[in-house]
Formats: C-alpha cells, structure tokens, sequence
C-alpha cells in the first residue's frame, strides 16, 4: 500500500516529461518550418523547383509539381490520356506515367485557390489554382478530375498576355467545355480520397488522384 502514492507520483512525473515534449514539439515544428522557408526562399526571391520540402521524396514531388517552364513538347504527350480514360474505374495507381503529358476535354465545374503547401515555399500569396473537370456541367464529385495551374505556370501565362489568376478562371470557365494539356501527376496525397484508389469511401470528392499538374495550355471550346 505505501508503494501507491510513490508509483502515482513516478506516473505523474512521465505524464508531465510526456507533456513536455509534445508543447516543445508544437512550437518547435512552425519554427523549423519557417527556417526551410527562409533557408530556400530569400526576401523576393521566387520559389525554387523542390519548393521548401524538407525530405528528398519531399523535394522530388515538389519538382514534380513545378515542372514549367518549358511546358511539354508533342514527343511527351500520351495520346492515351483522356477525361473518359482518367475515369476509368479500377485502381490506376500505376495507369499513366509521370514522365508523360496528357490532354483532355471537358466540363469545368468548379475552380478553387488552393491551399499552403511545401511545393510553393508555404506562401499566403502563391498557390495553385485547382480546377475541377467533368464530363458534364452537373457530374458529381466522384466523377471529378483535378487540374492545377501552379504559380510558376501563372507566371509564365503573364509573359504571353494570359491571365490564369483563380478569380479570372472562374469567371472564364466554369460551365464551360475547355480542353487542358498539362503534365501528368499521381497526387499521392489524394489517393485516400479518389474513387478509383479508395472505392466507395465516404470521404470521396475526385474520381482519381492523377491530374494534369501543372497545367500547360487551357482552351475555351464552347
């Protein structure tokens, strides 16, 4: 019995070391944050290609994301890829290639910013603009694909007198049949929540985790 208070204390004093550990980690994660952005991104410098990732892999899909410019030429297109092919249900993990670029026609449905992200150096400022394809105006989320106009995209659209802005996009686009070409990417972190990767889960807002990202040419066709 007097071991009792002695062992609830032992407990009591882990609890606190435990406890202590995670606040130190809860600050410490922002600040380690903020220094990779520092460290990769000086004051008014453009973000580079591996973004402010911090792991190899990490680095390795950012570059993936920011692959313009130059946009692809017509030897990296898959003449495959298509709205209707991307629909197509079964696990497509390993359908395409990210080597490759793909093109297709479709509704737009929506056009959102998206959010703050290691591939874009964790910016307020410069984000993606995400597009959502279907192949027609009223399809539901599960037969959604995503599309991407990254920042460098944006900037490279300015220099040939082209405004791929989210506010403008929307008011472009949406409802509108367009035709996109883009380079093919498996956004892995969307898999869980794809239709084709992760059949029937209530979480579902896409019909696939492959997109065209970043997108190269948009075309209003009616």
């Amino acid at each position: 019995m007097n071991d009792d208070p002695k062992r609830a204390a032992e407990v009591v004093s882990r609890l606190r070391r435990y406890a202590s550990f995670i606040v130190v980690g809860v600050i410490a994660l922002p600040l380690l944050l903020l220094a990779a952005v520092f460290l990769v991104r000086g004051r008014g410098q453009i973000c580079p290609a591996g973004g402010a990732a911090v792991t190899p892999g990490g680095r390795e899909f950012a570059r993936l994301k920011n692959r313009m410019p130059p946009p692809p030429g017509p030897q990296d297109f898959d003449e495959n890829v298509s709205l209707e092919a991307l629909l197509r249900p079964g696990d497509d993990r390993g359908r395409w290639s990210e080597s490759r670029a793909g093109r297709i026609e479709g509704y737009v449905v929506e056009v959102t910013e998206g959010g703050i992200e290691a591939a874009n150096c964790y910016s307020f400022d410069d984000r993606d603009v995400h597009i959502h394809v279907a192949p027609r105006p009223e399809a539901p989320r599960k037969e959604w694909v995503v599309v991407e106009v990254t920042p460098r995209a944006q900037r490279w659209a300015v220099e040939r007198g082209l405004d791929w802005r989210a506010a403008t996009l929307r008011n472009e686009l949406v409802g509108r049949r367009c035709r996109f070409e883009g380079w093919l990417l498996f956004d892995r972190e969307h898999a869980d929540e794809s239709e084709q990767t992760a059949p029937g889960a209530r979480g579902n807002w896409r019909a696939t985790a492959w997109e065209l990202h970043p997108v190269t040419s948009i075309v209003v066709l009616r």
